[in-house]
């Protein structure tokens, strides 16, 4: 099998920009393209003021973190990004015909012996796998907030995925500083997002049913757990439109009713509340009332 030490990522906005200084800092060569020739600078200032909004780094020191940066190697163009590639990540919206659509890209421009990884939230690789000629090479790999801590990735093959490229995925996770989540059988949303999926559908049922306030919500869960903040600042951090293009995988797949996320989801994103990267979502930022002393007294 493959031994990875060269790394192409496509798309370098917030998570893509993450995996990217991840594998660069634990010693591989990586190369990362965007069709915004600047958006990985920008990408990294944003994450420079989540880890500290949220007070946490990654699994390095910051510094090291920040030494990784530069080491990045920006491609002007997709087939110089995977000209000798040995595991390629794709990190596009979340988007099925796009992804689609990039992976017959990724497919004619890296090499033969490459691993093609997606980094979609939701969607199976096995929606994706025949854009490709080698679907016995694709796989998800989805990564979480690297950049903060959260280290976990889960790992999914599809109808034709060799077991040596699901360990050879394994191992390269491992390698950066990661924990694998090996799903062993198709699930729509993986290991964690599974879970986190249904915590975000009754929540957002709720808020937007006008049964409870969001900042309730958020209290119950912050008591419960000891987290620093409840579903509701969870995905202001994720962003609202990436929350809203994630749910609308789950009712294209379901076209159950109760699964197309709420109206009023789509009316905050129509304003552009789209949550802490847009300074306002469920809660105001810099300063959200969550992270203020008072806030769990009610």
């Amino acid at each position: 099998m493959t031994q990875i030490k060269k790394v192409g990522v496509v798309g370098l906005g917030t998570l893509g920009t993450q995996i990217a200084i991840q594998a660069a800092h634990y010693g591989y060569d990586v190369k990362g393209y965007d069709q915004d020739q600047e958006i990985f600078q920008k990408t990294i200032q944003k994450i420079r003021g989540m880890m500290k909004f949220l007070g946490k780094s990654p699994t390095m020191p910051v510094e090291e973190w920040e030494r990784a940066s530069p080491m990045v190697n920006l491609a002007k163009d997709m087939g110089e990004a995977l000209q000798e590639a040995d595991l390629v990540i794709e990190v596009v919206p979340e988007n099925l015909e796009l992804k689609r659509k990039i992976f017959t890209e990724i497919d004619s421009l890296a090499p033969s012996k490459a691993i093609l990884a997606t980094n979609s939230s939701s969607i199976p690789i096995s929606r994706i796998e025949n854009a490709t000629q080698r679907p016995e090479k694709c796989l998800n790999m989805h990564f979480y907030q690297p950049a903060t801590g959260t280290n976990i990735v889960d790992v999914m093959g599809g109808t034709k995925t060799l077991p040596e490229v699901i360990e050879t995925a394994k191992q390269f996770i491992h390698s950066i500083g990661c924990i694998p989540l090996t799903v062993k059988k198709e699930i729509l949303g993986f290991c964690f997002n599974s879970v986190w999926r249904a915590i975000k559908k009754q929540t957002l049922y709720m808020w937007a049913g006008g049964f409870v306030d969001f900042r309730d919500i958020d209290r119950a869960w912050m008591v419960f757990s000891s987290m620093n903040r409840g579903p509701f600042g969870i995905m202001d951090m994720v962003g609202l439109d990436v929350v809203y293009d994630i749910e609308m995988s789950y009712y294209y797949e379901s076209k159950d009713p109760k699964d197309h996320p709420p109206k009023a989801l789509k009316d905050m994103i129509d304003r552009k509340e789209l949550g802490i990267k847009t300074g306002k979502g469920f809660y105001t930022y810099p300063d959200p009332e969550y992270a203020r002393p008072d806030f769990l007294k009610g």
